[in-house]
């Protein structure tokens, strides 16, 4: 299921895990269908996220069948959860307003409906998210942690995960 290699003398591990793909998979679609869609990403664009938070998010999101077939770097995708979770507080602070940033924008009546239900969901969305987020990190720890074979594994080594659990908890 894992590859390991070196990469300058750092062991690299490659995940080909179908259940990680799986709920890469899943992650990916979610996003896609019920947060960043046609309605709501508008607003998100003016969420206050660096270039590269937002280029992890595209990755873990965007980017699925190119990691499909090669497998998955564990350290990038412990990096796409980490942008990910920026991207869920930063969404949580602005899901109270997102109904007035979706109305402005909205031109007929079946559009304005429509950006109420996005808004309306908007919560539930990002809480699914966070929560599939945080099955990804479970399950990517349980198979560092066995692919670590007497080695630090990789996310002791990544301090922003230190309390991503929190952080997608909103806690």
């Amino acid at each position: 299921m894992e590859t390991d290699f070196s990469l300058r003398g750092v062991v690299v591990n490659l995940i080909k895990d179908e259940s990680i793909i799986s709920l890469v998979e899943r992650i990916s679609g979610h996003y896609r269908a019920n947060i960043s869609n046609s309605l709501i990403r508008p607003a998100l664009l003016q969420l206050s996220l660096d270039k590269e938070t937002w280029s992890q998010i595209e990755n873990l999101t965007e980017k699925i069948e190119i990691f499909q077939n090669q497998g998955f770097h564990i350290d990038e995708l412990y990096h796409q959860i980490v942008a990910s979770a920026k991207f869920v507080r930063a969404a949580r602070d602005v899901a109270p307003t997102l109904r007035n940033k979706l109305h402005k924008g909205s031109s007929g009546s079946s559009d304005r409906v429509l950006g109420a239900m996005a808004a309306h969901n908007f919560t539930s969305n990002i809480k699914f998210f966070a929560d599939m987020l945080n099955d990804l990190y479970i399950k990517l720890v349980e198979i560092d942690v066995a692919d670590s074979k007497g080695r630090r594994p990789v996310y002791k080594q990544i301090p922003e995960l230190d309390d991503i659990g929190h952080q997608l908890a909103g806690i």
